[in-house]
């Protein structure tokens, strides 16, 4: 994504943020997927709340307004004080956990509900994985990850 768009984006969350009261600063990291926005400073802990709900809800709105002009593999990616990125982690291993359990027990495991983000996450977590297998089931935006043996354990 070029550098005029992204500071358009940091500019429209800045403009939100101070519109909540908020006066936070952005730091951004290209990566190969598209820009990292990482939201910092005093009252900052407010997009966290409820689970990171309000973190959530200015994502979707950053997507709405500025993902037409992404290309089909880039994403812009919104966090606050590292909490997206934190979750990532954990929720990469606790993917890798059930796999593990999965495989050793050949009894199913489930993650979820889970947004089309975090089902990503642990999609692409569990196929690093060896022996195991997962599929997302549900008919819903959150729908659940079913992460299954590929063969009986011995």
């Amino acid at each position: 994504m070029e550098t005029e768009a992204t500071d358009e984006i940091v500019e429209f969350l800045q403009k939100v943020t101070g519109a909540m009261g908020l006066s936070l600063t952005a730091q951004v990291e290209q990566t190969e997927t598209g820009p990292e926005i990482n939201l910092q400073g005093d009252g900052a802990d407010v997009l966290l709340w409820h689970r990171g709900e309000p973190l959530k809800a200015l994502q979707h709105v950053v997507d709405m307004a500025f993902g037409r002009r992404l290309g089909e593999e880039e994403r812009i990616y919104v966090d606050c004080l590292g909490y997206r990125r934190g979750k990532e982690v954990e929720l990469r291993q606790m993917a890798r956990f059930l796999a593990e359990r999965a495989r050793q027990t050949g009894v199913e495991q489930e993650i979820g509900p889970l947004n089309p983000y975090e089902r990503r996450i642990v999609h692409m977590a569990v196929a690093e994985q060896p022996g195991v297998s997962t599929e997302s089931v549900g008919d819903a935006h959150l729908k659940t990850v079913i992460i299954s043996a590929t063969k009986r354990p011995s």
